[in-house]
C-alpha cells in the first residue's frame, strides 16, 4: 500500500480558512488576560477561554487530544507546559503560562500561548526575575517570527530564537518540546526548533504555516512529567515561560494568525509590516 505524503504547504484558499480559528484562539487568551489575578482558579481561566472560543462559533481543539478534557493548559511557576486546570488559586507574583487552541467548523486549527506574571505590588527581586524571563521569552518569539519573514529555510528561526535568548542572560531553552506545523491537525510537520540545529529544514515559501513556541526557564532546561501524565515540570524547580503564535507565510508576506493585528505591534521593532492574507 502506497504511503500518503501530505504537503506541508497550504493553498491560498486553505490559508484563508485558518484566519478565523487563529482569531478564536487569540480571543481565548484575551479572555484569560482580562480576568487573571490573585485568587482566581486555573479552572476559572479555562472556562473564560472556552466561552470566548465558543462565542466565535469554534470549539476547543485541546479537548480533541485523547485523555485531555480542558480548553487550556495552565502551567504555574515551575510547570513549563501541559498543566491541567483545576482548583489551584493563582497567587500574586506567580508566573502562569496559558496554552490554548481552537478548531473551526471546517476543521482548521489555531494554537497559541502567553505567559503572565500575576500582579504583585511588592515588586520583589524574585518577581522582577520572572518578569524579565517572561519578557525575554516573548521577545525571543518575535525574533523567531521576524526571522521567518526573511528566512530561506525554516531552521533559521530556531537559530534566531536561541541567539536572542543567549544575548539576554543565562537561561534554559527547552529542547524536548518544540514548535510544529499546523493546519487540519493541531500538530503537523514540520518540526520548528527553538535553537540552532545542523539541518536547514524545509524551504520557507508561500503556504507554510507553523506554530513557533519557545519555552524558557530561569535555570536548567531539564524537565520531567508528573504522575498525571501531562504536566511538564523543571527538575530544579525554576520558573518557566511559554509564548506561541501560529504564523502563515503567503505570497505577499507573513501574517500572525493568532494575533488580532497580524503581528504588527510585535514586528514593528524589526521594521516588518505583516500583510493580511488575501
Amino acid at each position: 500500500m502506497r504511503a500518503i505524503h501530505r504537503s506541508i504547504y497550504k493553498s491560498p484558499a486553505q490559508l484563508r480558512l485558518m484566519i478565523e480559528p487563529g482569531l478564536a484562539t487569540a480571543a481565548s487568551l484575551d479572555a484569560v488576560d482580562a480576568i487573571i489575578r490573585p485568587g482566581v482558579t486555573t479552572l476559572e481561566l479555562d472556562a473564560a477561554a472556552e466561552a470566548a472560543i465558543e462565542a466565535r462559533g469554534h470549539k476547543s481543539n485541546f479537548k480533541l487530544e485523547h485523555g485531555y478534557f480542558h480548553t487550556i493548559c495552565a502551567s504555574v511557576e515551575d510547570e513549563v507546559v501541559h498543566g491541567i486546570p483545576g482548583s489551584r488559586l493563582v497567587k500574586a507574583g506567580e508566573l502562569v503560562s496559558i496554552d490554548s487552541g481552537a478548531i473551526s467548523p471546517q476543521g482548521w486549527n489555531g494554537d497559541a500561548a502567553r505567559s503572565f506574571v500575576v500582579d504583585d505590588p511588592s515588586r520583589s527581586g524574585e518577581v522582577a526575575a520572572r518578569r524579565e524571563l517572561n519578557r525575554v521569552t516573548e521577545q525571543s518569539l518575535w525574533h523567531g517570527i521576524a526571522q521567518l519573514y526573511s528566512a530561506k529555510h525554516l531552521n533559521e528561526v530556531g537559530a534566531a530564537i536561541e541567539s536572542y535568548i543567549e544575548s539576554q542572560g543565562d537561561y534554559g531553552i527547552l529542547t524536548d518540546y518544540i514548535g510544529h506545523g499546523i493546519g487540519r491537525a493541531m500538530h503537523e510537520d514540520p518540526p520548528v526548533f527553538n535553537y540552532a540545529v545542523r539541518q536547514r529544514g524545509p524551504e520557507v515559501r508561500p503556504g507554510l504555516v507553523v506554530a513557533i513556541e519557545p519555552m524558557v526557564t530561569l535555570g536548567s532546561a531539564d524537565t520531567y512529567v508528573r504522575d498525571d501524565g501531562w504536566t511538564v515540570v523543571t527538575e530544579d524547580g525554576s520558573a518557566a515561560a511559554h509564548w506561541e503564535h501560529s504564523v502563515a507565510v503567503h505570497k505577499d508576506g507573513i501574517w500572525v494568525l493568532t494575533a488580532e493585528d497580524g503581528g504588527a505591534a510585535g514586528l514593528a521593532q524589526f521594521g516588518i509590516t505583516p500583510t493580511p492574507i488575501a
